[in-house]
């Protein structure tokens, strides 16, 4: 049992984090390293009793690692030629494109250390590998949690409800994209409506430079034109980041009412790195999202989960430098030792 007590503490953190802030980034990471910690923990008692059944149960976690690698890798190719076709090849579209290849181009650096069996190129590979797992730990950290916060039950008093915006069509027009964060606010609202209250709706957008009318504008505009009462309606059109989105917000929030509550309404892809955004700039509330087209979602996710690296890149920067002195000192070391 005691094999298990870093998995029980990392869980208990855990539970401690959600009852604290269910926003908080770090409470993904901890449901991850409880569920790494108690897998190791399996792990090892069942090699301690039966060896060859520990055994059997290495070889095959390595063959299910490196066929899910391989699908994986298909899959966000096959995703990433999608997008290009349908969204055009603006950087965020080629995310999955890119991710393909990189863990294609991590399979072959592999596969060729293994075959020539040199000491460069294993610890290069070793190097690799270890980056990899990092980022595809942190990765998933961010999926399960993300899915799970989503779908925690929330009180949603609310004296707001904030809809995130996005890009216009022809620099007026509200693409399907942003109609689906506004119908499902409409929603939210009249859900908040029925229980005798009447909050306001705050659409939240500026200018871009390819844009002729801020993005709150274009989604007030089609609030109204659905018969949405316009005197419900404020409009903050100073935002260009999903962090000045809710910062402007807020301003317009305290203003009106110091002790408020609010709804943020965004997509379902956006709405974990939305949310730990709300809580570093001080909103008091919590983000539902609205669906998002299928080929859409996992280039959109990978771009979340890249913005929330850049947010934490201190530390992400910190550990990546780590693991590749970890690299530089093995090599130096000349361990593994060629044939």
């Amino acid at each position: 049992m005691v094999s298990f007590v870093p998995s029980l503490v990392c869980f208990f953190l855990f539970c401690a984090g959600v009852a604290r802030d269910r926003r908080r980034l770090g409470n993904a990471v901890l449901l991850g390293l409880s569920v790494v910690f108690a897998v190791i923990a399996l792990f090892l008692k069942l090699a301690s009793e039966r060896e060859q059944l520990g055994l059997g149960l290495a070889i095959a976690l390595l063959i299910l690692a490196a066929l899910g690698v391989i699908t994986l890798a298909w899959f966000l190719i096959a995703n990433g030629i999608t997008m290009v076709r349908k969204e055009g090849r603006s950087p965020a579209n080629l995310l999955s494109l890119g991710a393909g290849l990189a863990l294609v181009a991590l399979l072959a650096l592999l596969a060729t250390a293994l075959a020539l069996h040199t000491h460069t190129l294993l610890v290069a590979a070793a190097t690799a590998t270890a980056l990899c797992g990092y980022v595809a730990f942190l990765f998933l950290c961010f999926l399960v949690y993300g899915g799970l916060y989503a779908r925690l039950r929330i009180r949603r008093r609310a004296d707001f409800v904030v809809v995130l915006g996005s890009g216009l069509i022809g620099g007026t027009k509200v693409p399907p994209l942003l109609a689906s964060r506004l119908e499902r606010a409409r929603k939210e609202h009249a859900r908040l409506s029925r229980k005798g209250r009447r909050p306001v709706l705050i659409t939240s957008g500026g200018q871009g430079p390819d844009e002729k009318l801020p993005e709150s504008h274009a989604m007030a505009d089609y609030l109204t034109a659905e018969g949405f009462p316009a005197d419900l309606i404020t409009r903050e059109d100073r935002s260009t980041t999903t962090d000045e989105n809710l910062a402007f917000s807020k301003v317009l929030m305290e203003k009106a009412n110091p002790a408020y509550r609010c709804v943020i309404v965004t997509n379902n892809y956006h709405v974990f790195r939305a949310a730990v955004t709300a809580r570093r700039t001080g909103v008091r509330g919590h983000v539902i999202g609205a669906p998002t087209a299928s080929y859409f979602w996992p280039s959109a996710m990978l771009r979340e989960f890249v913005a929330l690296l850049v947010s934490y890149r201190r530390t992400n920067a910190a550990l990546f430098l780590l693991v590749l002195l970890s690299g530089l000192f093995i090599w130096w070391l000349g361990w593994p030792p060629a044939p």
